[in-house]
């Protein structure tokens, strides 16, 4: 069998099933096929290490591909979407120029709010909010350095910053 009927076995096998997969973890038609196709770029690389199509290795080989490549889409796709804000009436608008004693003012404000904020919460808390938003470690590098998990750091992080969302909107309620 040349790789070209190879390949084109394959593609009559598998195209469906992987696109099956690719759809479950993307949930989106157009990502599933674009994880589709390049499982298939993949796999053409590796076409002469293949046994006959319809083989149980292959059939293997050819789920673990696309489940590779369609998580490392979804990753990808998460990432590109967290980076996405809003602009909203008070963020569109560009601030008026301050002098600089009015600008050192002004840091010193937000500085004592920011602070009163993070004193709401308890030391560990505190320290892995101020390493990962001030010192930019990641949550697996917290955890190694408080001697705790990364999804404990990730997690305690996210319950961390929802009690200062909430405290910050109970303190806006009451101004």
């Amino acid at each position: 069998m040349t790789d070209s009927e190879k390949l084109e076995a394959l593609y009559r096998i598998y195209e469906k099933p992987l696109y099956r997969i690719a759809m479950a973890v993307l949930h989106q038609h157009e990502l599933a096929e674009d994880a589709v196709h390049d499982a298939f770029c993949k796999v053409i690389r590796h076409l002469s290490k293949l046994d006959e199509p319809d083989s149980p290795q292959t059939k293997a080989y050819m789920i673990a591909v696309i489940r590779s490549v369609a998580f490392r889409q979804y990753r990808r796709e998460a990432r590109r979407n967290t980076y996405i804000v809003p602009l909203s009436e008070e963020t569109a608008q560009i601030p008026e120029s301050m002098d600089p004693l009015q600008a050192h003012i002004r840091q010193s404000e937000l500085s004592e709010a920011v602070n009163t904020l993070l004193d709401e919460l308890n030391e560990t808390d505190r320290s892995i909010v101020l390493l990962h938003c001030r010192d930019d470690l990641t949550f697996g590098e917290i955890g190694r350095q408080l001697g705790i998990s990364e999804s404990a750091a990730r997690k305690r992080f996210e319950r961390a910053r929802k009690q200062l969302q909430n405290k910050k909107e109970a303190l806006s309620d009451e101004a």
